[in-house]
Parts: C-alpha cells; structure tokens; sequence
C-alpha cells in the first residue's frame, strides 16, 4: 500500500496532486499532511512542509524520490521514466529541479503568496 502525502495548505500541490488520477498514476492514499496520522506513516509535520513524502510498504521516499517511486508504482508509460530518474545523472537533474519548483511553487499556476516556502534566517 502506498501513501502519498503533500502539503494541503499549497495550491500549486493540491493542484498537483489532483492531477494523479488524470494521468493514470496510481497512489492508494493520497492526503494532506495536515490531515494525515503523521506518527502512523513514520513522518513529522516538518518532513511534509519540506517535501512530497510517499510511503510504501514502509518505505519513505522524499521529494524527487517520491515522484519517481510514484511513477514506478504506475501504468506504462510512467514506470521507465520513474526508474530514470533515480538513476545519476537523471537523479541529479530531478533533485535540482525539484528544489526549484518547491522554491517557486507559489509562482506556479494553482500556487498563491500563502504556498511560498519561508526559509528561517540562520541563527548566530
């Protein structure tokens, strides 16, 4: 069984998610952190603002990971791509992308000023 979890209070990620089954990805449970038994999954609320997080037989994926473990738990023409980008250099490129739209999801279509991520100032 797989679970993927997102972050609710994000319109770029609902938006995201609700794409899944239009594309024939398959989850069994997809759900907002914010409503989720994080303690269950083996996730803190901490974890799930970062990161898309999937879990599977107790496996937790973060982030591009979950993406590609999404993907390889899915139909043609999904699966291959999934596996790709798991592997260097793809992994590399996936990460880095990622990290992009995470850090521009609120710029993105469905995304609003509340979706940006606020990174804390360092601590001195």
């Amino acid at each position: 069984m797989s679970t993927l979890v997102f972050d609710g209070d994000c319109g770029f990620c609902t938006t995201s998610v609700g794409l899944i089954g239009r594309f024939g990805l398959r989850a069994e449970t997809v759900i907002a952190w914010q409503h989720a038994d994080l303690g269950a999954l083996g996730l803190t609320p901490e974890q799930c603002s970062d990161k898309l997080q999937l879990v599977s037989s107790g496996r937790i994926s973060s982030g591009h990971e979950a993406v590609a473990r999404l993907l390889l738990g899915s139909a043609l023409p999904w699966r291959p791509l999934g596996g790709l980008l798991l592997v260097p250099p793809f992994s590399w490129v996936a990460a880095r992308l990622y990290r992009w739209v995470s850090a521009h999801r609120h710029q993105l279509p469905g995304g609003t000023p509340a979706c940006a991520i606020v990174v804390p100032p360092p601590s001195t």
